[in-house]
């Protein structure tokens, strides 16, 4: 992969709509900070799935590309040309991610590693979406409705999976365990989802042979 590929994907990253999200995600973290009172495992939980709500949401603008329909073919491959997106905001993740756990008092912070799961799991479902709408529709920036249905299902999903399935549940709670078994699950799907969505379909890959 040559340094002329990356910088030239680096361009046409959406940093502002990542940044965005990251800005956010660090204010939710960072509430314990600025407010006065009692803060326990409870609400240090739910700041940071806040917090990683709003840094997947801005995730869920990564594939964005106003120029997809007005470039020319290319001889890269979008498999490529995602993956390398992808791998230039990973580190920018966990420097962040690093940062939000920092903003939580030791005291109210719960355990890191399955936190961290969560995280990891909630931005790789924001980019399988993302990847989702690239592969089935035309549309160049799918951020917008992308965020607004991770958004609703975010909202959503708490209330209306079975408690079988429960994947919000609280620190101490006897289900902890299996629920980031549920969550790893996620995560795991997330992922293949979103690396099979970021193959060019067979009837593009022609097209941009025979170009």
């Amino acid at each position: 992969m040559s340094s002329a590929l990356v910088v030239a994907v680096a361009r046409t990253v959406p940093w502002r709509a990542v940044a965005a999200g990251a800005v956010v995600g660090l204010l939710v973290a960072g509430l314990p900070r600025v407010l006065s009172g009692t803060l326990d495992a409870w609400l240090g939980l739910a700041l940071l799935r806040a917090a990683a709500l709003a840094f997947a949401l801005g995730l869920t603008f990564l594939l964005d590309d106003p120029a997809r329909e007005l470039t020319l073919p290319v001889p890269t491959r979008r498999w490529v040309r995602t993956g390398v997106r992808v791998a230039l905001v990973v580190p920018v993740a966990a420097l962040w991610w690093t940062a939000a756990l920092s903003l939580l008092p030791a005291h109210a912070r719960p355990p890191v590693g399955a936190v961290t799961l969560e995280a990891a799991a909630t931005a790789a479902v924001a980019l399988a979406a993302a990847a989702v709408a690239v592969r089935f529709t035309d549309e160049p920036r799918p951020g917008p409705s992308v965020a607004a249905g991770l958004l609703t299902l975010a909202l959503l999903a708490p209330h209306l999976l079975p408690t079988r399935c429960d994947l919000f549940v609280l620190v101490g709670d006897p289900g902890w365990a299996v629920a980031h078994l549920r969550w790893a699950v996620v995560l795991a799907g997330a992922v293949l989802l979103g690396a099979a969505c970021a193959v060019e379909p067979l009837r593009g890959l022609r097209s941009r042979l025979a170009s």
